[in-house]
């Protein structure tokens, strides 16, 4: 039941810094740059796509 409760919630900084590293060592730190301004356009495309007018898809 307590193994279950660690996975389950808001992660606290002992699992963010364990998922950084993870990141680090899986990726490299040349390639997370790249990575972030890649994930940073997806939400930009993302944000633009769901303020466009519904009306206007319809035509």
């Amino acid at each position: 039941m307590i193994a279950n409760s660690i996975f389950l919630g808001v992660p606290g900084v002992p699992q963010i810094i364990l998922i950084v590293v993870v990141i680090l060592l899986i990726f490299g730190g040349k390639k997370i740059p790249e990575l972030m301004r890649g994930l940073g356009s997806g939400i930009k495309e993302f944000k633009d796509a769901s303020k466009e007018d519904p009306k206007e898809e319809n035509k």
